[in-house]
């Protein structure tokens, strides 16, 4: 099979945004994932786990948000900020009325994001919450001084304002964040961002209104017929910077989703087309999008995918623990593969969620920890970052994967980008069982001076854990050949590849 790789039409930018990180206030997310507090036997600096933050380093993490999720509509601010023995403690109502203490708070979350090195993306209340609220949150993160609540902020340990990149308006307030319909939450979004202010004109926060459930269009032709404007003078994007869409995929049966890890190969094809279906998504919204924005100055953001399993057995089923396999991380690869090809509009992502809950890329257990197949391919992606879309073409058969009609797919998915060094990085998975795929990699002008790749495969239900924690593990590519126009590579079944060319 050829690839054709145009690598001198370059069609923009890949944001290091799209391959960001969520984290909530559910279930071992941030109690024992993210945050094990100073007096912990955990190895930890300020209360983050030294092991954790080491390894979302290696990521390159460019964005996190926080603190919800759900979660978000029910959290006041001034309940995590000062001592903490004097921090009110609430029910988590979202998630399983756990006694929430607010030892991670709005200090904490920013301590994390600089010892990770990312953004900062918060996420605001306004199921729940005021406008004042919302206001003064956004003051005391970001005023200098002067006003109270940047002398309380002052007074709580942090002598200059952090810079927050991405502010979002409420969270699924279709659902969890206030059972809204689309003009009602349209008119609370024009209110609310209207107080999400900015301190400093040097560093502006991007605003982001809360969007769509999958396949639900008419929450964004709504939204946008009632919340968009023309940027004013001096304005970049009137009123949003970006809209969030969120979208989750699984073997659902019922009122179950699934095992992560006990699955046929029919579940194996039925999430495989529902991560592909994310592709359509994006371009049913983008299409709406385009009527209002066609300058394609608002960013599409999606703020919550991965793959959503049921529980694993004997674990809370409220905190959403489940394992990671190669069925995961070839989900994470067809995804990421599609968001750099509409890198256009797609201009953030966050996998849901980093430690512990749905597709995260760590699980922890006390003082251990696991790297997830999902770790994996945001490692090997991980060079996309920032690089250049080039578009790349397969010329071959489709594969026919089941005995019925349902389920048909390319065997392999691709992406490309170039970066400011002129390294060229081709992404690729070959989703078939049984299949291995020879790909000959073809440039329009380019003759390969040198080329290395990795490789992540195994059996399709394969995992990590505590265990056994590298039975799934990136490792070198074998058998690349540099060609006069590119390079042969031989991908075996259930694979990723990431091929860098230079």
């Amino acid at each position: 099979m050829r690839l054709y790789i145009h690598e001198t039409d370059k069609k923009g930018t890949i944001e290091p945004e799209i391959y960001g990180h969520f984290s909530e206030h559910l279930g071992r997310c941030i109690y024992g994932g993210l945050y094990v507090g100073e007096d912990s036997e955990i190895p930890n600096v300020n209360g983050m786990r030294t092991d954790v933050v080491d390894a979302l380093c290696k990521l390159q993490v460019p964005v996190l948000r926080w603190p919800g999720g759900c979660f978000a509509d029910e959290y006041h601010w001034e309940d995590g900020i000062g001592p903490k023995e004097q921090r009110r403690r609430m029910v988590n109502s979202s998630w399983g009325g756990d006694v929430e203490d607010n030892r991670f708070g709005t200090h904490e979350f920013f301590e994390l994001c600089r010892q990770i090195g990312c953004k900062p993306y918060i996420c605001g209340n306004v199921g729940s919450g005021t406008v004042r609220e919302m206001s003064d949150w956004v003051e005391y993160m970001t005023a200098e001084k002067g006003s109270t609540m940047a002398e309380l902020r002052r007074a709580n340990g942090q002598e200059k304002p952090w810079r927050l990149d991405y502010f979002g308006v409420g969270n699924e307030n279709w659902g969890c964040g206030g059972n809204m319909v689309p003009e009602y939450y349209a008119h609370l979004y024009r209110r609310y961002q209207t107080f999400v202010r900015t301190y400093d004109r040097q560093a502006p926060i991007a605003r982001i209104c809360g969007g769509a459930n999958a396949d639900d269009y008419d929450w964004t032709e709504r939204v946008f017929r009632e919340c968009f404007r023309e940027p004013a003078p001096r304005e970049a994007h009137g009123y949003m910077d970006g809209y969030s869409v969120h979208y989750y995929c699984g073997a659902e049966k019922g009122p179950h989703k699934g095992s992560a890890t006990r699955f046929t190969q029919e579940d194996y094809w039925y999430t495989l087309n529902r991560a592909l279906g994310i592709e359509e998504l994006i371009r049913r919204h983008g299409a709406i999008m385009d009527r209002y924005d066609p300058q394609k100055r608002i960013g599409m953001m999606i703020d919550e995918w991965g793959c959503w399993h049921d529980a694993e057995p004997g674990t809370n089923p409220d905190y959403l623990y489940q394992q990671n396999t190669m069925r995961d991380a070839m989900v994470a690869a067809l995804t990421l593969n599609i968001f750099n090809r509409h890198c256009d509009r797609v201009r953030m992502a966050c996998i849901a969620q980093i430690v512990n809950v749905l597709q995260s890329v760590i699980l922890t257990d006390g003082p251990e920890l696991v790297l997830t197949p999902t770790w994996y391919v945001f490692h090997m992606y991980r060079t996309h970052q920032g690089a250049s879309l080039v578009p790349g073409a397969f010329a071959g058969e489709e594969m026919e994967l089941t005995g019925d009609d349902r389920f048909r797919m390319p065997q392999l998915q691709q992406s490309a980008s170039v970066d400011a060094d002129g390294v060229l990085t081709v992404t690729l998975a070959n989703v078939s069982l049984d299949r291995e795929a020879r790909v000959e990699v073809l440039f329009d002008e380019r003759e390969p001076k040198k080329a290395a790749g990795t490789l992540l495969h195994g059996r399709v239900n394969a995992y990590n854990s505590f265990e056994q924690p590298d039975v799934v593990h990136e490792e070198e590519l074998t058998g690349l050949q540099r060609t006069e126009r590119g390079v042969n590579v031989t991908l075996p079944p259930c694979s990723i590849a990431a091929v860098r060319i230079l």
